[in-house]
């Protein structure tokens, strides 16, 4: 089992930036990767980004490239989302979720097992 807590969301206009953070319990050893997806009122959750246990390989979806970045700390078994040049169309509740060792696409959702509680995020014009 595998428990996620995630903080840092909040209200910003847009331009601005936050930094999330995502801080794992429990069987934490067998994470492979750690995800970060986001859901809009009235769409479905999209892949936002995803970094491996090294954090030498992360990945993101082509409307935030260049402007978040995502990390890891092992030590404290927590992972980072800093995102900057935010616009209002960043606005939605944020999920980090834990995949463990195995084959399959980082960017589907199905792919992860534990999932944290969500933060909200809201940019404003």
């Amino acid at each position: 089992q595998v428990w996620l807590v995630e903080s840092g969301g909040g209200l910003v206009q847009a331009g601005g930036s936050l930094r999330l953070s995502c801080a794992a319990s429990g069987r934490t050893f067998n994470i492979d990767t750690m995800g970060w997806f986001r859901q809009a009122p009235g769409k479905e959750r999209e892949f936002v980004a995803a970094i491996s246990r090294s954090g030498s390989t992360p990945y993101y979806a082509d409307s935030v490239k260049g402007r978040f970045t995502t990390s890891r700390d092992n030590a404290k078994n927590t992972v980072y989302l800093q995102m900057n040049s935010l616009k209002p169309e960043d606005t939605a509740i944020y999920y980090c979720a834990a995949r463990l060792y195995g084959s399959g696409p980082f960017y589907s959702s199905s792919q992860y097992y534990y999932w944290g509680q969500g933060t909200q995020v809201t940019v404003s014009s």
